[in-house]
């Protein structure tokens, strides 16, 4: 009797722990769906962040680098800068160039007032021309009647005659050399025209040469930290090599890229909690700001093409932005490409 005394309280015991064990699987199991209907999460999503990089927009040698890794740069900071001997050189070329095109214009504006000249003159040759013809009719008129009426010799009739005949022929000499000199004023207004286009031409190739002087000097185009530095003092650059980067410390985001399947009920605005993998103890708040316009496969270099016939559907992950709501101390140690993992409160 002793002996199956132990074995029924073991056989009562053993009864109660199975249900206390399933009892608080269902509760951690119903808490886990209720949690489940109204929350959406993923590990896959990082954070991101503006990168400029800096690009020189011509060739030459590094004179000065005023930078270094991880250092802190302020927009407008002279960073570095090209051996500009070469620019300004065709500076002034360009300069001269234009000078000499704008003492064109000028020697070709004292041509034209030379030619307006003449041509006013030619036109009041014209003029002095036409009377003298009238002059010469009136006369060879009167000498005509005269000579009718056995007044005058013919010898004086021949005259008025001649006289006429060589005013007739000075109004035509005068008529051409009138038109002479209306062809050369148009010439000479062509001529002041392209004159005038030559130094524009100039002044844009002056405009070009400063221009690529000022590109010899590189500036912070915004504040950030510099990093990726691949540049050293004397290197040869070519235009479009780049330098380094600068990491804006202005903003930082999250984008997290969610299955097609959970997109269901995410709108923008709803709230998010973010933990980076980095600093496991900082709970940090964000929002859904925005929500991508294709999948991320899309965006691939060679996106699938379901119509091939092998089609195996795959879940696609769709990117989301969330913005981070935190003080500066917190999103001055985010740095882009991060681990973290959001939480959507749907």
């Amino acid at each position: 009797m002793e002996e199956n005394t132990p074995k029924k309280k073991k056989n009562k015991v053993m009864p109660i722990i199975l249900i206390v064990i399933v009892l608080i699987s269902a509760y951690f199991g119903i808490q886990k769906y209720i949690y489940a209907q109204h929350h959406e999460d993923t590990d896959d999503a990082q954070l991101e962040g503006d990168i400029s990089p800096v690009l020189p927009r011509v060739s030459g040698f590094v004179t000065m680098l005023n930078v270094s890794d991880n250092m802190k740069v302020k927009e407008g900071d002279t960073l570095v800068k090209l051996d500009d001997r070469d620019y300004k050189i065709k500076v002034g070329q360009t300069q001269s160039a234009l000078e000499n095109a704008e003492a064109n214009v000028a020697v070709v504006r004292a041509n034209n007032t030379a030619t307006v000249a003449n041509y006013e003159t030619a036109k009041a040759n014209l003029e002095a021309a036409k009377i003298k013809v009238w002059k010469a009719n009136e006369d060879y008129k009167r000498y005509e009647k005269l000579l009718a009426d056995k007044a005058i010799t013919q010898q004086l009739f021949d005259a008025a005659k001649s006289d006429k005949e060589s005013a007739e022929a000075q109004v035509e000499v005068a008529k051409k050399q009138l038109d002479a000199s209306l062809r050369q004023d148009d010439a000479t207004a062509q001529q002041i025209s392209y004159a005038q286009s030559i130094v524009a031409q100039r002044q844009a190739d002056l405009d070009f040469a400063k221009l690529q002087l000022s590109y010899t000097t590189l500036i912070a185009p915004v504040s950030g930290v510099v990093s990726k530095k691949n540049v050293e003092l004397g290197q040869y650059v070519q235009a479009g090599q780049s330098l380094f980067a600068i990491v804006l410390d202005s903003d930082v985001w999250v984008v997290a890229n969610f299955k097609e399947t959970q997109l269901e009920k995410m709108k923008v605005g709803q709230v998010v909690d973010i933990s980076v993998d980095a600093f496991k103890d900082k709970k940090i708040e964000g929002y859904v700001h925005s929500f991508s316009a294709a999948t991320g496969a899309r965006f691939s270099l060679l996106p699938p093409d379901n119509a091939s016939g092998n089609f195996v559907k795959v879940v696609q992950r769709v990117p989301i932005k969330i913005k981070i709501k935190a003080d500066k101390d917190i999103l001055n140690i985010l740095r882009p490409g991060m681990s973290v993992h959001v939480i959507i409160n749907t």
